[in-house]
């Protein structure tokens, strides 16, 4: 019996393994423009799509145009992604709308630094959390993922490209410095290994095409520009034919679609990991390379016979608000620890409600949240 080669293994940056991850998934798109401390996923991107007999790699002239060339590409077809930091996600908030509006999937990924303004273009920070939940304006649904360590890189890069081609919509993956920057060593998982999901064609005669029509998930098919169904592209406010409309009955419908098809599969999107939560009397709530830190002082806890646990959020939004519910009812104090004044922490005093004692640890200042400062807080009564 032949043996299955061997899973290739690389030393790589967390930026390196979101490369990775999107090849995986299927990505043949990137427009984007350099910026600290993102620029290793475009050069990364520049150096390998080429190689592939479909890909294209475009250096754009800035964020605005990188985002309109990853709209563009995705409507004709393409798995598509761009990375940024601070600034240029800011920039890109106008498009992030038409995005959602049109229902357009793609990818983008922010790697967080110190802010606002230019503010410390090395050093790391999680303080774009909300702006990813609502930096665009109006009301809308969006899918907003975490990772902690340069693994899990690779593997939620894939489930944003996943999420977003099964939902028609945007799905942005927050890094941040420290987890971008890191270096270790990673799995390539086979491709026989993966589920790769893409979005779903129209089966039907052109003629019959509705492009936003009702269906039992909210999710309407979507065909490629260019391949004989012809329909409109607008981030007005539009009927199932894609028209623009002002009529109360299609735009209550458009939006209440919009939301149900994020909505109705929490289950599917809300990702969390949970360390020694079972017994937990202490339960920390952190994402990102705080997670990392977290994990040590959970261990330490544990060991000195705190009954310490950790939630780590893989899925900041939709907010995997059962989880936290379930461990703050559970639980005496919930701590959380993040690079930031407090985004975070916002919503887990929404979800407690009163049910435990929540407290934070908050740094703004480039520097990271040791395992010690979190270690503190647990013994703290």
């Amino acid at each position: 019996m032949a043996r299955k080669p061997k899973r290739k293994e690389l030393f790589a940056l967390g930026n390196e393994a979101v490369v990775e991850g999107a090849l995986l998934a299927g990505c043949s798109f990137f427009a984007g423009y350099p910026i600290t401390p993102s620029t290793e996923i475009a050069e990364g991107m520049a150096a390998k799509l080429p190689q592939l007999e479909e890909g294209v790699f475009v250096q754009m002239e800035d964020e605005i145009a990188s985002l309109g060339a990853v709209i563009g590409a995705s409507l004709a077809g393409r798995k598509a992604m761009t990375a940024t930091s601070g600034p240029g996600f800011s920039l890109m908030q106008e498009h992030i709308g038409y995005a959602c509006m049109a229902e357009v999937p793609l990818v983008i990924v922010n790697v967080m630094r110190g802010g606002p303004s230019t503010g410390l273009p090395t050093n790391p920070a999680q303080g774009d959390v909300q702006q990813a939940r609502w930096g665009t304006h109006g009301d809308h649904p969006i899918i907003v993922l975490s990772a902690s360590d340069v693994q899990e890189c690779l593997h939620m890069t894939i489930a944003a490209f996943n999420f977003a081609e099964k939902y028609r919509t945007p799905v942005i993956l927050l890094l941040d410095e420290v987890t971008a920057h890191t270096r270790e060593k990673i799995v390539l998982p086979r491709p026989e290994e993966l589920t790769i999901i893409n979005r779903t064609i129209p089966t039907m005669p052109p003629e019959w095409y509705v492009p936003y029509e009702e269906t039992m998930r909210g999710v309407p098919p979507m065909p490629p520009l260019g391949s004989g169904y012809r329909y409109h592209v607008t981030g007005l406010t539009h009927d199932e034919h894609g028209y623009p409309t002002s009529k109360a009955n299609e735009i209550s419908a458009l939006m209440h679609r919009l939301f149900r098809k994020i909505d109705q599969f929490f289950y599917d999107i809300q990702l969390v990991e949970e360390v020694e939560t079972e017994d937990a009397e202490v339960v920390v709530v952190a994402y990102g390379c705080v997670a990392r830190s977290a994990k040590l002082a959970i261990t330490q806890a544990r060991e000195s016979g705190c009954k310490a646990g950790l939630l780590v959020l893989k899925t900041l939004f939709p907010f995997p608000r059962t989880y936290v519910e379930k461990l703050a009812r559970q639980c005496k104090k919930v701590i959380v620890p993040e690079m930031n004044m407090g985004q975070i922490s916002r919503e887990v005093k929404r979800v407690n409600n009163g049910l435990s004692r929540v407290v934070t640890i908050n740094r703004v200042d480039g520097q990271i949240i040791t395992p010690g400062e979190i270690l503190k807080k647990i013994y703290k009564d």
